[in-house]
């Protein structure tokens, strides 16, 4: 399962359904230079070192009203009913925090109660990444690599406000966003996708940065009846999960941050890092076909040639977009969605191998087309979920740098440098935020959370999304004796079901309490 991480310039450029970690790719050409709003609107209870808000009873003492979960709207990517065991609810919480007593909205939320009830700890809240994803929708789907867990642990995950069913961000409709994905002025859609969420959302885009997140994930616990959050976060869970122990460190349970984004990161650093990731990921996966399909592997025989013929392809498909068996057509855009969706595991190299070779010699774009659209979050009725519109929103909250196009074009030649291919677009990726209504909080994430429980921390050395660099320094910017650190030799995003090593340590440690030694390495 991947994880998105930052939403492009572009609209729509990479959203996903259940594919959560995304680099910021993006188009964005042209010479005019964006400029933020000089006086954006604030978020007052955004900044990470405002004291928690003094909650109500009416908040922390709410009995969720616990049903059969129907299936998963649109906006949460739609699929089917979860079947037996699930139970959805919704939470009230506040709006705006600084407001605790003011005006609140729903928090939708799903649960599946622990099967070994003697043996149960509690509750295990999840966030699978994004950000943007809807954990109401991914729980169920994911649940199988659970089950060891879910003996012991209610299963719970909630769609993080702005996301989903809870006051979901609302830009573009599914017409405008199929528009924006083929438009040849890139900056014109982020003017229209800025200006359409400021339309459509106005009243919650000051309120869904990751520490709001983290304030619901408390009152989570304590509706939940938990005396101390236990929780699994994922890719930017990560994030979400360090934020919240910086908040709570006293409230800090048994935490897993898997596939970890690096606090100490800003936004041009993060994206370079993205950057490098894939670039290694992709040069992993032309070995790969080289090793299985010899002369007949797409990429041909070597990287440098792969990234050559790579970047050949998107260059014609951005004049001469390859037709499909639908009647749409993969565009450049398109095609490197396409690619970046194959990179987050190993199981998707095939997929890659396959997509390129139908483009570059039948020149036709079926198989791409259909792993952009799924990483798009856009379903086959055509309709979008809002992953797309709620990534930008939280992303944007989260980051005080609004870069103009002529900082990122300062960028380029670096970026470049990391990665042929996917480069130029992440280095335009930056300008995402530069005309966003609302003003960020920090370029970086607060995370020390000193007097914290133990906070088991994994990287994996092949992670094209989380470079495995961020594990150690999450651990660390977490503090002494709160940071345990753990380093998995392996490929892809997430190590949770992946590698036995990691798994078995992350399942100790939820089921009995028991941490690896801090430095531990998987092979």
């Amino acid at each position: 399962m991947a994880h998105l991480i930052r939403r492009p310039a572009r609209v729509a450029a990479l959203a996903a359904a259940a594919l959560l970690a995304v680099p910021a790719l993006a188009a964005c050409g042209g010479e005019a230079k964006v400029k933020a709003d000089p006086k954006p609107s604030a978020s007052p209870s955004a900044g990470a070192e405002a004291k928690p808000a003094v909650l109500p009873a009416s908040l922390t003492g709410q009995k969720p009203d616990w049903q059969k979960c129907a299936a998963p709207s649109a906006a949460q990517g739609g699929g089917k009913a979860p079947g037996s065991g699930w139970e959805c609810a919704t939470m009230k919480a506040p709006l705006d925090y600084a407001k605790p007593d003011g005006e609140t909205l729903d928090v939708a939320l799903i649960r599946k109660k622990a099967t070994d009830t003697g043996k149960r700890v509690g509750s295990l809240v999840y966030n699978f990444g994004g950000p943007g994803g809807s954990g109401v929708q991914t729980l169920p789907d994911a649940a199988t690599d659970y089950k060891k867990l879910n003996a012991v642990y209610d299963l719970v995950s909630f769609d993080p406000r702005g996301v989903g069913n809870s006051a979901a961000i609302t830009c573009l409709d599914d017409k405008a966003l199929d528009q924006a994905v083929e438009s040849a002025d890139p900056l014109e859609d982020v003017r229209k996708f800025t200006e359409a969420c400021k339309q459509n959302s106005a009243k919650v885009l000051p309120h869904v940065g990751t520490v709001n997140a983290a304030r619901d994930m408390d009152l989570l616990r304590q509706v939940l009846g938990d005396q101390k959050l236990n929780y699994f976060g994922i890719s930017y869970g990560t994030q979400l999960g360090g934020v919240y122990a910086h908040l709570f460190p006293g409230n800090v349970g048994r935490t897993v941050l898997d596939a970890v984004v690096d606090p100490t990161a800003d936004e041009v650093q993060g994206a370079l890092g993205q950057t490098k990731g894939f670039q290694l990921a992709l040069n992993h996966a032309m070995k790969y076909c080289r090793d299985k399909y010899t002369a007949n592997c797409p990429t041909g025989p070597s990287d440098a040639e792969g990234n050559k013929r790579i970047v050949a392809l998107l260059e014609k498909l951005k004049t001469k977009p390859a037709p499909t068996e639908g009647g749409r057509k993969l565009t450049s855009e398109h095609a490197l969605t396409g690619i970046v969706a194959t990179l987050y595991d190993e199981e998707g190299w095939e997929y890659l191998v396959q997509g390129l070779g139908e483009a570059m010699k039948s020149g036709t774009g079926n198989l791409l087309l259909a792993i952009a659209d799924g990483y798009n979050g856009r379903g086959e009725d055509g309709r979008y979920s809002n992953m797309h519109a709620a990534n930008m929103a939280i992303n944007c909250a989260d980051t005080n740098r609004r870069h103009t196009v002529e900082e990122a074009k300062a960028q380029e030649a670096t970026f470049v440098a990391a990665s042929p291919v996917f480069g130029p677009d992440m280095v335009e990726g930056l300008l995402g935020c530069s005309q966003w209504p609302v003003r960020g909080t920090t370029d970086k994430p607060v995370v020390d959370a000193a007097g914290a429980a133990p906070i088991l921390v994994i990287g994996n050395a092949g992670d094209p999304a989380t470079p495995v660099e961020g594990a150690k320094r999450m651990a660390d910017a977490l503090g002494k004796g709160v940071g345990v650190n753990v380093t998995v030799e392996g490929e892809g995003h997430g190590t949770y079901g992946n590698n036995t090593c990691a798994t078995k340590a992350i399942d100790t440690f939820l089921v009995d309490g028991t941490a690896p030694a801090d430095g531990t390495v998987c092979k």
